[in-house]
């Protein structure tokens, strides 16, 4: 069994590959705090839930933008799952053409989400990565990685609002009665939700003039159903997308590492 997972610098993602589709799938928050026996007990408890012996979980692979949770979640793979994952990054073959300036600064979760739309997807696409960030990647027609556009995620700007005006209270990112708040929670709801709709549309469409009209949009990450319901902008859903592509990587490696 293969073990993929995805470490963000909100969350972490976890999926299980019992044979070639992605079965058992977790969400984790990332805690730089936590030791690597923590995870690790944490990563047996998961596997245990799902019916699954750790002496059948023999490869895995990691992607990571945090860096010092790479080394904790490497050694918790170590110590408790027996096995030594494949962590990606600019030495790893991926398939991927990397055509921006410089390759060295492409996180291997962007890599990773790349590599499951040139295999599943195919053809030119944007992936709009709802996380701590809001990324849009463009992926050209041939399956190379031509580059981004970053901006903060939904979390960073109402935890921005919180702290930065004392009379604005924080509240849940959800869909407000009405564009138009008649109280202060739901000005904000609608400000927040809609508001990235509107840069989602936008950025969507740029992108389109660039990549050009066949471009599909591929939304992941853990805000995507909530953003997707109020935008005809994203034409697939895929919250874990990343963990595809990690398989994808693994097994074009394989060889190498046995």
């Amino acid at each position: 069994m293969f073990l993929a997972i995805d470490i963000g610098n909100t969350s972490i993602t976890i999926g299980l590959y019992k044979t070639e589709k992605l079965g058992p799938r977790w969400r984790l928050a990332s805690d730089s705090e936590r030791t690597s026996d923590e995870y690790g007990i944490l990563l047996v408890q998961l596997l245990e839930r799902a019916g699954v012996s750790i002496d059948n979980v023999r490869e895995m692979a990691i992607a990571s933008v945090a860096p010092p949770l790479t080394g904790t979640i490497e050694r918790a793979c170590r110590d408790y799952l027996n096995a030594s994952p494949l962590v990606v990054d600019t030495g790893t073959r991926t398939g991927i053409p990397l055509r921006c300036e410089d390759p060295k600064q492409v996180g291997a979760d962007r890599v990773a989400n790349a590599a499951a739309v040139r295999r599943i997807y195919k053809g030119p696409t944007c992936v709009v990565d709802f996380g701590t960030a809001t990324i849009f990647d463009a992926i050209s027609a041939e399956g190379e990685y031509l580059g981004n556009a970053i901006a903060p995620g939904i979390g960073i700007a109402s935890d921005a609002l919180f702290r930065r005006a004392a009379k604005l209270p924080r509240v849940d990112i959800i869909r407000p009665p009405a564009a138009i708040g008649r109280n202060t929670v739901h000005s904000l709801q609608s400000g927040l939700l809609y508001g990235y709709v509107g840069l989602v549309d936008g950025m969507v469409q740029r992108f389109r003039s660039e990549l050009g009209p066949d471009m599909k949009t591929v939304g992941t990450g853990a805000l995507v159903e909530l953003i997707a319901k109020e935008t005809q902008s994203i034409d697939i859903i895929e919250p874990w997308l990343a963990l595809q592509g990690l398989k994808i990587i693994y097994d074009l490696n394989r060889n190498a590492l046995y």
